[in-house]
Order: structure tokens, then sequence, then C-alpha cells
């Protein structure tokens, strides 16, 4: 098992135990700080709303926009509260994961009745671990 499964597994299980206690409707923000604080404890280090610049056309472009939370360096973590996920919000994670050059994110929606159609794991060129259609600058299906 690669440390992104384990990473992901962890925030997995813990994201339906939040679920579960806290209930659906929440801030985001909310479920924000009870995750973060739950993976430090858990030994990850972890980031939350981490400015990110973007560079166009030979121009910087200071904290453009923020990771809601990152994991070991590694792993994306985008939160939303919200009755039900739109397409544009994995388009929305996966241009993190593609400016970022990060492989893995997990966007995870607590608003809704069951944590299950509200948890998608979204991958940027990350070997044969996902689909196609759900990697960002893939190489297969080109």
């Amino acid at each position: 098992m690669t440390d992104l499964d384990r990473i992901s597994g962890d925030v997995l299980d813990l994201s339906i135990r939040l679920h579960r206690d806290l209930g659906p409707g929440l801030l985001e923000s909310v479920y924000e700080m009870v995750l973060a604080g739950q993976l430090a404890r858990m030994g990850y280090k972890v980031e939350r709303q981490k400015p990110i610049d973007v560079e166009f056309d030979g121009l910087r472009f200071g904290a453009a926009f923020r990771i809601d939370i990152l994991v070991d360096d590694t792993l994306l973590i985008e939160i939303k509260s919200l009755d039900r996920l739109h397409a544009a919000h994995a388009k929305q994670l996966l241009t993190y994961l593609r400016l970022t050059k990060q492989p893995v994110g997990l966007l995870i929606n607590f608003g809704g009745a069951t944590l299950k159609e509200g948890f998608r794991r979204l991958v940027n060129g990350h070997g044969l671990s996902a689909p196609p259609r759900l990697c960002a600058n893939s190489i297969y299906g080109e």
C-alpha cells in the first residue's frame, strides 16, 4: 500500500466518523478544522488554507487560491458542505492538482444525507489507479 493510499484511507475513515457524529450541514470550516485536527493528532503534517501562487505568461500572482487541507505535502483535500456535488467541484480540484503538480486529491462533501455520494478521489496522471476520466493531464486515452 502506498502512503497516498494509507493517507486517503485514514481521511475516508475520519470523514465518515465526522459526518456520522457531527451530521450534515455545518459550515465547511467546521469540518475542515476538525478533520485537520484529527489528522494532526494521528501524526500527519497538516496545513489548512495553504495559499498557492499561480504563474502565467511571466507574471506571478500571490495566493491566487487556497488549498483547504494539504496532508504530508502530497494529498490535497477540498471540503464542501452542499446538498450535492457538481461537475465544477471536481474540475476545481483537478485544476488545483495540475497547478500544484500533486498526484491525488480528495473532494469531500459533508452536506449530503450520507458521505457515500459525497466522497471522490481524483487523480492527476497517477498511473492506472483511476479511470482516465478522473485523471488530469492523463497520458491514458490520449
